[in-house]
């Protein structure tokens, strides 16, 4: 059984085979955990259960969870920031509706496309006269794109809030681990593990930035011989839409390397994604480590998601 899951607001989401547990903190020290039976979109479609195609659509099933979750930790943080005078006022809280769920869902890809992949084209394109050699050109933005990646995360990685999501991160990665070693999921066994999983998220998106350059530099040399030329604009026009068949090799190849990463070449394949979550995994206490242990455990079935309703406080009554 694979599970996966992933850092939200002072908590964690965990995904096991038909269901997704996510497991948030409160202020008061309180675990509140929100449990839905889920299967994907290839759960429930078996043919589409090929390689490439299964990464793409993978890819999109796990953004449009990962929003759902972060929605659902920013509520208990917000419920819980409430003013007392927002609650004498009777304020109703709303769920999010689907179209905002959807919103935000097209925004962060929007904001990913954008500075991950547009800007760096426009800055090759602008700043190195390059444009007619497929080869060079890929690997100049391909070097602008991870060189932007990783200043973005060590940037953030600074900031206080992001410190503790990474540690959560990090209680994910323990989790998981300590599920797949047959491990006994308790907090002192599970901080024993290592935070560094070759499945990781960030590791995906970094062989999805090295595997752009070689797919784009391929295509752009089967562009180029039937344009002739190519400017800007093919060039976004292009690569666009083939960042899905990216991002389905990107996950073949973080599947077998992880899958491999016991041996010499195995390890050699997943070392710069490890590197990677020096920086997007902390060292978590043992208080978010239990919150991970909560929402594996009710991903997997073996924990009552109910013993862990929101109450509202004497104060948010009030």
């Amino acid at each position: 059984m694979q599970i996966g899951g992933q850092a939200v607001i002072e908590g964690v989401m965990m995904r096991a085979p038909g269901s997704v547990a996510t497991a948030v903190r409160r202020t008061n020290g309180d675990i509140v955990v929100q449990h839905l039976p889920y299967r994907s979109v290839i759960e429930r479609n078996a043919w589409l259960n090929k390689p490439v195609i299964r990464g793409a659509i993978g890819l999109v099933d796990m953004m449009v969870i990962g929003i759902k979750t972060l929605n659902f930790s920013a509520d208990v943080a917000m419920r819980d920031a409430e003013t007392a005078d927002a609650s004498v006022n009777g304020t109703k809280r709303e769920e999010p509706s689907r179209w905002a769920l959807a919103l935000s869902l097209v925004f962060a890809l929007g904001f990913g496309i954008l500075l991950f992949f547009v800007t760096p084209l426009l800055l090759t394109t602008v700043f190195f006269d390059i444009e007619q050699n497929a080869l060079q050109f890929n690997l100049v933005a391909g070097s602008v794109r991870v060189t932007m990646f990783l200043l973005y995360l060590i940037g953030i990685s600074f900031i206080k809030d992001i410190k503790r999501l990474f540690q959560y991160h990090g209680a994910e990665h323990k989790s998981v681990f300590a599920f797949e070693l047959n491990v006994a999921l308790q907090p002192p066994a599970v901080a024993g593990q290592s935070r560094f999983h070759p499945r990781c998220g960030t590791s995906f998106l970094l062989i999805v930035m090295i595997v752009a350059i070689l797919t784009f530099a391929i295509l752009d040399t089967v562009l180029i011989s039937w344009l002739g030329e190519l400017t800007l604009f093919v060039r976004l026009a292009t690569h666009l839409p083939f960042l899905p068949v990216v991002a389905g090799v990107s996950y073949e190849i973080i599947k077998f390397s992880a899958r491999h990463s016991t041996t010499w070449w195995g390890k050699i394949l997943v070392a710069p994604g490890l590197w990677l979550q020096t920086v997007t995994t902390r060292e978590p206490d043992e208080s978010q480590i239990e919150v991970a242990i909560v929402a594996l455990r009710c991903a997997l079935g073996q924990d009552d998601a109910g013993r862990y309703p929101y109450r509202e406080t004497s104060s948010a009554a009030a």
